[in-house]
């Protein structure tokens, strides 16, 4: 599954959800787990191939 579809089904579902009264029904909650397993183990796979920007070195200055 193309990540792109999963972040769109992910999307989907938390409307739903908002819809349903803020619950899921069963099979929709496994749905929203196998989906949000599948994005934390891309999200992973990226920190530990270092693919994930970790935010600008701080320069300190020296004064003389």
């Amino acid at each position: 599954m193309k990540p792109s579809e999963i972040l769109k089904q992910l999307k989907e579902l938390r409307e739903t959800w908002r819809k349903q009264g803020f619950s899921y029904t069963r099979e929709q909650q496994a749905e929203y787990e196998r989906l949000r397993q599948l994005r934390y183990d891309r999200v992973a796979y990226f920190r530990e191939n270092d693919l994930v920007w970790k935010g600008a070195t701080k320069q300190v200055e020296v004064s003389k």
